[in-house]
């Protein structure tokens, strides 16, 4: 049926919108050099789109602002795209200076600049953008007798090229700032959250026993009416969804999940879930049904520390 369809098709069109229609395959597998062959399913009105992943802090790689290939950038430790696809932001792996530094490229012109953060020992990574893709937060840390702790935030001003750090005393030491749709941080706070203003870092609110952030994608889906959670212990279920209005949990997912990517859209997430000896990474219900699999998952590279970052697609 599906080749009569198409036979059909290329009969009555002309040759111009013919060639136009089989320019764009309906889906695309992407090779990820480094992955141990691993294919990322990629199908025309995604509503994001992959933009980079790595191994750890070891191998870092970013997508073709307009194409499928995917680059090694061996100066960053992670890269992350801005949504609507403008800019770049990437960590490098080294101090430069005595300064830890951002690496923000304009991908309409291929131009970057480098925005010095923190002072040496101190380090500021993991790259959260705003929604509005004008400022990007790091999570600022310094090893203290041997084990690394949170110290405060860093935000970027990727238009001004400048950057401003705030330090909060008390911190866990597993926090970590990403935006919240209102433009404040979010951080980790005892079996909840807390959410401090940009400004100065003041506390504004604490979701207190909602559960842990998934990280370290966005974890409010694309309304910002739902936030997802891993759930508290009290709970059979692995993923919670709270309502940030009240901060209370509104529903669970039955679902097991080994790591949370950010939303698919309102009513999906993005995760890796095992599967017969090995991993794949999949599009899971708010059910706990994997409804796609975007890729299969070796063993070997989802324990090399497999990380994947997305940009939402203008409209999404």
């Amino acid at each position: 049926m599906i080749a009569h369809l198409a036979m059909a098709l290329s009969l009555t069109l002309p040759a111009t919108a013919t060639a136009t229609a089989t320019a764009a395959p309906a889906q695309v597998d992407l090779p990820l050099p480094g992955t141990n062959g691993v294919k990322y399913r990629e199908k025309a009105g995604d509503p994001i789109r992959l933009a980079a992943y790595g191994l750890g802090t070891r191998r870092t790689y970013l997508r073709s602002a307009t194409g499928n290939a995917f680059t090694w950038e061996k100066s960053l430790s992670e890269v992350s795209v801005s949504p609507g696809n403008r800019w770049a932001a990437g960590v490098p792996a080294a101090y430069r200076s005595g300064y830890d530094h951002l690496v923000v490229t304009d991908r309409t012109t291929g131009r970057a600049s480098s925005i010095r953060t923190v002072k040496k020992p101190m380090t500021a990574s993991y790259v959260s953008w705003s929604r509005d893709a004008r400022r990007v937060a790091l999570t600022v840390e310094r090893k203290v007798s041997g084990k690394w702790r949170v110290l405060g935030f860093t935000v970027v001003d990727v238009v001004s090229k400048t950057a401003r750090t705030v330090r909060i005393s008390g911190l866990s030491a597993e926090a970590g700032f990403w935006w919240s749709p209102d433009g404040n941080l979010v951080s980790r706070h005892g079996g909840g959250l807390r959410v401090h203003r940009v400004s100065d870092g003041a506390v504004l609110r604490t979701y207190a026993g909602a559960g842990l952030p998934t990280g370290p994608e966005d974890s409010f889906s694309p309304s910002g009416k739902r936030l997802v959670t891993w759930c508290p212990s009290r709970f059979k279920e692995h993923l919670c969804l709270v309502d940030p209005a009240t901060g209370r949990i509104a529903r669970r997912v039955a679902a097991r999940p080994e790591a949370v990517f950010g939303w698919w859209d309102e009513s999906h997430l993005v995760a890796v879930m095992a599967h017969r000896g090995a991993y794949r990474l999949a599009v899971l219900d708010l059910g706990g049904r994997v409804t796609r699999v975007l890729a299969g998952l070796p063993a070997r590279t989802w324990a090399a520390d497999l990380w994947v970052s997305f940009t939402r697609t203008p409209g999404s």
